[in-house]
């Protein structure tokens, strides 16, 4: 629903919960776009509830930052290279508390596995509910195909699922500051367990500093050497209880305090998870080198995404497999066998 004129959105700033005492009059004007239907069913709700798990947070403070664009890289083609820190000059603004991590000189490589100790890739094995005709450019045509899962996906039989081509898996484990998936513990040793590897996902709550977010997912996901690197999923969710529509300068600044926060930690640059409404009206443009996981249910992402290189390719909502009652989503690494080993193994200890 919209407001016309000033007082009914100061109005509607005061009458909604999440809202926070720090939002800008520029971001409450910004022009609200309806929410993205290209949300995961990892998100997305099933009709029976499920009772919430909340947990107490942390409140931390979020400094602001000031930033130069790097340049681009390929998606998967390892650790970023090495920048020059610029000299700091105020402007008229203060200086932040920390250097935005992404203009620091990167951690040394890993070691890599050898060839001896690679895991086995198993070839996709997944039914589709609806299936999509991507043509020459269909993901199967991809080697590497893995899941993303939350609590919506229920008890998952993990050695089951990957003999059917999940090779790898995301898994949700928080959202805003305060609440954890209550099926992520089970889930996260269930994928190792079963050989996968794995990696965790943060779902971004717009009325939540970026900083508390980033303490509550420190708080949650251990840091464990094997693991993919942590994920960020930026997009509108229109069942969330925040409503707010910030300034693309807004989102892109809490995105990277968040980020810097995560990669200070896990020593590995986070990637981001988008989808393409939310794309094109914040993150054309942004974070060339980051990579990127990008939802693309109806076309390649080369037509979704115009230029935009990645690493993750969501091609399916609606994926079937034994080992999962009900849907999963479907994705795929782009590149060969080869390369995801390479890709992997450099995150690895």
């Amino acid at each position: 629903m919209r407001f016309s004129g000033v007082s009914a959105v100061v109005f509607a700033c005061m009458a909604m919960a999440g809202c926070s005492s720090s939002s800008g009059l520029g971001d409450l004007l910004a022009q609200a776009r309806p929410p993205s239907k290209e949300t995961t069913s990892s998100v997305t709700r099933p009709n029976s509830p499920v009772p919430e798990a909340t947990i107490p947070s942390v409140a931390v403070s979020e400094a602001p930052l000031q930033r130069t664009e790097p340049q681009e890289v390929l998606a998967w083609a390892g650790p970023v290279p090495q920048a020059s820190v610029p000299q700091a000059t105020t402007m008229g603004m203060p200086i932040p508390a920390e250097k935005p991590l992404a203009m620091l000189a990167p951690p040394q490589p890993m070691a890599r596995a050898t060839r001896g100790q690679r895991s086995r890739i198993y070839s996709r094995q997944f039914r589709d509910a609806k299936p999509i005709n991507f043509g020459r450019a269909s993901p199967r045509a991809l080697a590497v195909h893995g899941v993303d899962v939350s609590r919506w996906q229920g008890d998952i039989d993990w050695p089951k699922l990957r003999t059917q081509g999940a090779n790898f898996a995301y898994i949700k484990a928080t959202d805003g500051g305060d609440h954890l998936d209550p099926m992520f513990r089970t889930n996260w040793r269930g994928a190792q367990e079963a050989g996968l590897k794995r990696g965790a996902y943060h779902f971004f709550y717009w009325c939540r500093t970026a900083g508390e977010q980033a303490d509550w997912f420190i708080r949650n996901v251990p840091r464990e050497p094997n693991a993919l690197p942590p994920v960020i999923d930026v997009e509108y969710n229109g069942e969330s209880s925040c409503k707010r529509r910030l300034s693309p300068e807004k989102i892109r600044e809490k995105m990277q305090v968040f980020m810097d926060k995560l990669e200070r930690h896990y020593g590995q640059r986070p990637i981001i998870y988008t989808a393409p409404d939310f794309y094109r009206d914040n993150l054309q443009g942004a974070f060339l080198n980051y990579p990127f996981w990008l939802r693309a249910v109806a076309e390649h992402p080369s037509k979704v995404y115009p230029g935009r290189k990645w690493v993750f390719w969501q091609y399916s909502g609606s994926g079937l497999s034994h080992g999962v009652a009900g849907k999963v989503d479907l994705n795929v690494f782009h590149g060969s066998e080869e390369q995801w080993h390479d890709w992997a193994d450099a995150r690895s200890s």
